[in-house]
C-alpha cells in the first residue's frame, strides 16, 4: 500500500471539522507539519472543504468562505513599501491574499518614522523589504510574500507583473507611475493607484488600456515633499486601496473614477474620466 499523499493527510486531519462547525479549531500549523504542506496550502484545502480558518472569522460578514478561498488563491504585485505600501501590505496580509509580490529598493531613514508602518528605529538604514518580510511572517505566515529588493524600471517591470492578478501603485512621487500603469495594461491586469500630499489624496482603479490619474499628472516630481505626508492621510489612502484590491480580486470591475479626499475639511468627491 502506498503512503497517503500530503493532500490526503491534510484532508483527513480536517475532515472532523468539515460539516457543522464553520471554524477551524484544529491547529493548522500542526496539520501543515503533519502533512508536509505549507500553511497556505492547508488553508486552501480547508476552505475547499468549507472549513474556515479562525484567523478569517471576523471577515465572514463581508467575505464569504468561497471568496476567502479566492483571495487566498490570488496574487497581487505591489510597487513600493513606504507609506502607502506598508499599510496596503498589512491589510492584504490580514485579509488573506495568498501571494503578495512587492518591489522596493529603498532603505529606511528617520523622516519615514512619522507615517510608515514598517519604519521603526531599529530598521533605520536597513532595506524596507527586510522589515516587510518580518512583519508579514508575524501577521499571517500563510501568505507568501515575494520581495524584490530593487527599484523597478522599464526593463524589469514586465517580469515583475507576470502572473499577477492585480497591480498596486504604492509609489511616492510621480516618476514611475505612468510606466507602471502602461506595464499593467501590457500585462492585461487592472491597477489600483493612490497618492497623498498634506491632508489630501486620491485613490482610483485603472482598467487595462483605460486612462488613469498618471495620464493627467506630470511624469516627474510631486508635491508631497512640500505639503508633507501626515500619517492619517497615508493610512486612509492605503485602506481605500486595500478595499479596492479586494473588490477587484473578487470579480469587481475597474470603474473609470477617482475618489478625491481632503481631510482638512472632511470632503470626499468622486470624478469620472
Amino acid at each position: 500500500m502506498t503512503d497517503p499523499s500530503p493532500d490526503t493527510i491534510a484532508r483527513a486531519a480536517l475532515e472532523p471539522f468539515a460539516g457543522g462547525n464553520p471554524l477551524l479549531p484544529a491547529d493548522e500549523h500542526a496539520i501543515a507539519a503533519q502533512s508536509g504542506l505549507g500553511l497556505r496550502q492547508v488553508e486552501r484545502i480547508a476552505l475547499s472543504m468549507g472549513v474556515l480558518p479562525e484567523r478569517y472569522r471576523r471577515n465572514t460578514s463581508s467575505i464569504s468562505v468561497h471568496e476567502q478561498a479566492r483571495l487566498l488563491g490570488s496574487c497581487v504585485a505591489m510597487v513600493g513599501l513606504g507609506g502607502l505600501g506598508g499599510y496596503v501590505l498589512e491589510n492584504l496580509a490580514r485579509l488573506g491574499v495568498g501571494c503578495i509580490r512587492a518591489a522596493e529598493g529603498d532603505v529606511f531613514e528617520a523622516s519615514n518614522l512619522n507615517r510608515q508602518l514598517l519604519a521603526e528605529e531599529r530598521w533605520l538604514g536597513e532595506p524596507k523589504t527586510d522589515s516587510a518580510r518580518e512583519r508579514a511572517e508575524r501577521i499571517n505566515p500563510a501568505v507568501e510574500l515575494e520581495v524584490v529588493d530593487a527599484f523597478l524600471d522599464e526593463t524589469t517591470v514586465a517580469d515583475f507583473l507576470k502572473g499577477a492578478d492585480l497591480a498596486v501603485d504604492c509609489l511616492g512621487g510621480l516618476d514611475f507611475r505612468a510606466t507602471l500603469q502602461h506595464a499593467a495594461t501590457a500585462a492585461g491586469i487592472p491597477m489600483v493607484t493612490a497618492a497623498v500630499a498634506g491632508w489630501c489624496g486620491y485613490v482610483g482603479c485603472v482598467a487595462p488600456g483605460a486612462p488613469g490619474p498618471a495620464d493627467l499628472l506630470p511624469h516627474a516630481g510631486g508635491v508631497e515633499d512640500t505639503l508633507g505626508t501626515p500619517a492619517p492621510t497615508v493610512m486612509l489612502a492605503a485602506s481605500l486601496q486595500a478595499r479596492e484590491c479586494v473588490r477587484l480580486l473578487l470579480g469587481g470591475t475597474a470603474e473609470p473614477t477617482v475618489l478625491l479626499f481632503d481631510l482638512s475639511d472632511g470632503t470626499f468627491e468622486t470624478i469620472r474620466f
